[in-house]
């Protein structure tokens, strides 16, 4: 098994969708990704940095889903993160109605001793120069880097991400930033150019369509669980994030065939995801549930064809 670091936010959410509305609530992109990983029950850390005003229940949380916090740095006088958004009525599409970064603003990651030798990284969606500031306290090279971005940092500090891109094996984003990111329509296209500035391996999301996984010059499409309602999508590409690098961790396998695995199991826990507002559905998981679920995507996607 191979230890796993997370980076990412530990944050407040006010969420509005058509099935109602939240004040605030825990979320965060180290957060998602730590519940997510946590049904491996594999060795992670979380690096993040909270306000005064974060409640020690939620840390607790964290921490008896096997979590290591010593990562998360406590800003007594401060203001953790808030991020609050309103989904329009197709889920897919949102406007975000206020982003305080509070104590973020002057965030210096901390790698715990202990994790210094992690064979894993997790860079979740964060400003690049705090993902690379992570990077470059690993002691050793890890066996794999996976980082999460979004179009937000292309806009403000492409400079900045496409140097942290060159120094990671996988990256994950949604088609629209995979197209933002190399001018390119085509996802395949796109996904060829992405490997050319680094990461030998590309995952596009794509939300209720799936996931596709680029290596070289194969593909592998993963499609999503259908559900009958989709009640929050916030921190599903998270717990994707999640899902993915949590199975990697606990099998040691990063070839190309287990990633295969790894997409499949971040779409299981993603469809979870977004059952309920915010983290409620991660946090009361059951792993009974998890394999009757991953028993659906099999049957979802095997077939048996004779070809002539």
């Amino acid at each position: 098994m191979n230890k796993l670091v997370i980076v990412g936010t530990v944050a407040f959410d006010a969420i509005e969708t058509p099935f109602g509305k939240t004040d605030k609530i825990l979320g965060g992109a180290a957060t998602y990704i730590g519940l997510s990983a946590s049904n491996f029950n594999i060795d992670a850390a979380a690096i993040s940095v909270v306000g005064g005003d974060f409640p020690k229940k939620y840390l607790d949380l964290l921490e008896d889903r096997g979590i290591d916090i010593s990562g998360i740095e406590i800003v007594k006088e401060g203001k953790t993160f808030f991020w609050s958004g309103k989904y329009h009525n197709d889920m897919n599409s949102r406007d975000t109605l206020a982003t305080e970064l509070n104590v973020l603003e002057h965030f210096k990651p901390i790698v715990p001793e202990n994790y210094k030798d992690s064979e894993i990284v997790m860079l979740g969606n964060l400003h690049p120069l705090v993902q690379q500031g992570v990077l470059n306290q690993m002691e050793t090279k890890p066996k794999l880097t996976i980082l999460d971005t979004m179009n937000f940092w292309m806009d403000i500090a492409l400079s900045d991400l496409l140097n942290v891109i060159k120094n990671v094996d996988v990256i994950t984003i949604n088609d629209e930033e995979a197209r933002q990111l190399t001018n390119e329509y085509s996802l395949v296209v796109a996904a060829k150019k992405i490997q050319e500035m680094g990461p030998q391996y590309v995952v596009i999301k794509k939300g209720e369509h799936g996931a596709l996984l680029f290596h070289d010059e194969n593909v592998f499409y993963a499609p999503a669980l259908p559900l009958k309602e989709v009640f929050d999508p916030t921190g599903a590409g998270d717990t994707f994030a999640g899902g993915f690098a949590g199975y990697l961790a606990k099998t040691g396998d990063i070839s190309f065939e287990n990633m295969k695995n790894a997409v499949i199991y971040g779409s299981t826990l993603a469809s979870f995801c977004v059952e309920k507002f915010g983290t409620e559905r991660m946090v009361n998981l059951k792993s009974n549930e998890i394999h009757k679920r991953l028993q659906q995507f099999k049957d979802l996607t095997q077939f048996e064809i004779e070809l002539t």
